[in-house]
């Protein structure tokens, strides 16, 4: 049966955490050595891994082509607007063509089901590099980093401040999965989607919505934002008017546990959804957090082609 990674569930909690243990060892391998040299097992070679951008990236290009390589493997790197399918190729027709040249899909686009019609007709495991509606991929990576600063993911407790966007709702995934809670600081009328939460707390986890954020942050293990504005959308002056209250500044990280860390999966508009103070300051591991983006990474590659 064919492992596509479409949202955490589809590994489950037993999956996540053995992708983790990989990633910790595989990062800790690599240490001293440089960042083009293949693993020494070079478990992926002589695979393939299509990528596909209908959105702009920075992390997830570089850290999915660097992944495939130090695996032993290659890339191809297509977006929309040089392939047949921003001209009018269906979704179905492209996933069971680059079936037949490449031994992964990954995908970053923005309706939701357009990655999943690519699962259907793929017979190759199709990877979510980012939807408007999850982000995994980004979430393996911040458990990988709260992990490595020596916090333990089960009773642990998170704040998320602002937008009840795509990133969320993986944590809020993560949260069943993996055994933590998780306080929504966000203003009326942007929560989450209610499947997200509810499936969440179906598994155990404890998911509250407040519009205080200084009662979401309180003795929070770790503190999340993203931006509020995001990609393709029209800078909306009411929005960002709405979610002020939630910006994360020093006065509000001091509501969490002193050793608190914090987290944002960038790019950041500094002044908006978080101060410089906090996005510099010794609580923030964010460039820790995108370089995790490698790592976690090249585990999803390993699991979805059968090699954990």
């Amino acid at each position: 049966m064919t492992r596509h990674f479409l949202d955490l569930t589809d590994a489950g909690g037993d999956a996540i955490a053995a992708m983790l243990n990989d990633a910790l060892e595989r990062k800790a391998a690599r240490k001293g050595r440089p960042k083009g040299a293949v693993d020494a097992d070079a478990p992926l070679a002589g695979h393939t891994l299509a990528m596909i951008f209908e959105k702009n990236s920075t992390r997830t290009r570089v850290s999915f082509d660097v992944a495939i390589r130090q695996l032993g493997g290659t890339s191809i790197v297509m977006d929309a607007g040089s392939m047949q399918l921003g001209r009018g190729e269906t979704v179905a027709d492209t996933a069971r063509v680059l079936s037949r040249y490449a031994d992964a899909i990954m995908i970053r686009t923005d309706d939701h089901a357009k990655i999943r019609e690519m699962a259907d007709y793929a017979s190759v495991p199709v990877i979510n590099g980012l939807t408007d509606a999850s982000h995994p991929c980004q979430i393996m990576a911040d458990l990988l980093t709260v992990i490595e600063h020596g916090k333990a993911l089960p009773g642990s407790k998170w704040a998320w401040l602002g937008d009840g966007n795509n990133v969320l709702h993986s944590i809020v995934e993560a949260a069943g999965l993996m055994h933590f809670n998780v306080n929504i600081g966000c203003p009326e009328g942007y929560d989450p989607n209610d499947h997200y939460v509810e499936a969440a707390r179906a598994r155990g986890a404890d998911i509250r919505i407040t519009r205080d954020a200084v009662e979401a942050v309180k003795d929070a293990d770790v503190v999340v934002t993203d931006t509020w504005i995001s990609m393709g959308q029209a800078h909306a002056e009411a929005k960002l008017a709405a979610m002020m209250p939630y910006q994360v500044t020093s006065e509000l990280m001091a509501n969490a546990k002193r050793d608190a860390l914090f987290l944002h999966c960038l790019p950041a508009h500094r002044g908006e959804e978080v101060v410089d103070a906090v996005i510099d300051g010794p609580r923030s591991v964010i460039w820790d957090e995108a370089e995790n983006r490698l790592h976690a990474q090249k585990s999803v590659l390993l699991w979805a082609l059968g090699k954990l």
